[in-house]
């Protein structure tokens, strides 16, 4: 492990209990994290949680020990999502927050995020800095206390939810279907919806340690597609493990993803903005830009992940922004924290103030057909180093003009390169991206 980068596009992830994220290197991490992140405070205080998975208690009861013997007590949200630690490292004014997730990942993977008392993920030099001390020291912590769970944190959380985003929203009427993907939220967030009266129907909300993600949640809706078409409901609302991402599903069961959830807040909310723009990555479908033009509403692009999004967003004080997977950022409104529960409340304050349904306000937004193809790779050098490569991109460009394009990225998290090929004619694009993955596949040794 020597030498090698600790901290992925998303914090530490792997498989659980191996390599770093043994319980003995969470211990040192969390050891060293206190150390870097700690400043001259004589008292320091830390928020742990856990999503859903069953190695999540043992690792945030070694990140735990790690951040005690640097000095900090320890608190634990016990089972909670993302985001919900993330603000209230914040709201709480916890100098330190420690949350054990893999996020969409499968049951066997875990991860650990870190985060600043603004409730933001860590710098890059940050992380380097913990990665150094990482690297020179890794042995465990054996001696620190464990943490002590607050039972309040969890209402904290959710009167947050209801007081802000959903201050002065009634769902009173409307049927709502929640999907919790067994993970983080699956107990705070069925009761949101329903505090709010909406008739809340929770599924995969009992996480059993191995469930998380699994079938279900925004990576798998269609268990929540077909049970609002079953149930007549107004709206499906799919997170994943840790609560960071929400996909929907209309009243029909049509899915609603994250460029719809940008044309629809974006429409509703835009034209009262200073500044009329989005921001979204470049994997985002060139219909959004489309859908927004009507209203004057514009798109900035960044690269891919929530740190570009929400570095953009800082930078230009704008007030959305967010992928076409579902993470989506309501900027200052939320304190830049993209969270899956809060987005499906200002889609639902969108559907209430403006009295249609979300299939309505969801057919603003028409997708030019898109394919995704992911490529297992034994490696992964530069693409723009690789002749035939970038002579193949070139000439699927040139023939799709102006309406496609081709987007070729590496997974941060695993040996995937993925393609990306954009354009009208569903046929010709198909085509093209198979084309493209049996060439990576050739070129990378997969």
């Amino acid at each position: 492990m020597t030498g090698t980068r600790i901290f992925g596009t998303d914090g530490v992830r792997g498989k659980a209990g191996e390599g770093w994220l043994s319980a003995a290197c969470v211990s040192a991490l969390g050891r060293h994290a206190g150390a870097v992140l700690g400043g001259t405070k004589a008292r320091k205080t830390a928020l742990v949680g856990h999503d859903g998975r069953r190695s999540g208690p043992e690792l945030e009861a070694a990140l735990a020990r790690g951040l005690a013997e640097a000095g900090y007590a320890v608190t634990s949200a016990g089972l909670i999502s993302t985001p919900g630690l993330a603000l209230l490292t914040r709201l709480r004014e916890f100098d330190l927050g420690g949350m054990i997730s893999a996020s969409h990942n499968p049951a066997e993977d875990n991860g650990v995020k870190l985060f600043g008392p603004n409730g933001r993920k860590l710098s890059d030099e940050e992380e380097l800095a913990i990665e150094a001390r990482l690297h020179a020291d890794a042995r465990a912590s054996t001696d620190g206390a464990p943490p002590l769970l607050d039972p309040q944190i969890e209402q904290s959380y959710l009167t947050y939810l209801v007081d802000k985003a959903g201050a002065g929203l009634s769902l009173a009427g409307l049927s709502v279907v929640v999907d919790c993907s067994h993970g983080g939220s699956s107990r705070v967030a069925p009761r949101v919806f329903g505090r709010l009266g909406a008739r809340t129907i929770a599924l995969h909300a009992e996480p059993d340690g191995e469930n998380i993600n699994q079938g279900c949640g925004s990576t798998h809706p269609e268990a929540l597609q077909a049970e609002v078409r079953r149930l007549g409901a107004n709206v499906g609302i799919a997170l994943d493990g840790d609560g960071d991402r929400c996909l929907l599903v209309d009243e029909r069961g049509a899915l609603v993803d994250g460029d719809a959830i940008l044309t629809i807040c974006g429409r509703h909310d835009g034209p009262r903005w200073k500044d009329k723009r989005v921001v979204a990555t470049v994997m985002s479908n060139k219909g959004l830009q489309r859908a927004l033009r009507d209203v004057g509403v514009s798109v900035l692009t960044v690269g891919v992940g929530d740190r570009h999004v929400v570095e953009a967003l800082e930078r230009e004080s704008l007030p959305l922004g967010g992928e076409q997977s579902g993470h989506i950022v309501f900027g200052r409104d939320n304190y830049m924290i993209g969270d899956g529960i809060y987005t499906a409340l200002r889609v639902l304050r969108a559907m209430v103030e403006s009295g249609r349904p979300l299939s309505e306000l969801a057919g603003a937004y028409r997708a030019f057909p898109q394919v995704l193809v992911n490529v297992r790779v034994a490696r992964k050098p530069s693409l723009s180093g690789i002749p035939a490569i970038v002579a193949a991109v070139s000439s699927i460009e040139r023939e799709l003009g102006d309406d496609g394009r081709v987007l070729l990225r590496y997974s941060g998290t695993e040996p995937l390169a993925r393609v990306m090929v954009e354009g009208p004619e569903h046929a010709t694009i198909q085509s093209h991206a198979q084309g493209l993955a049996k060439l990576l596949a050739t070129e990378l040794g997969a």
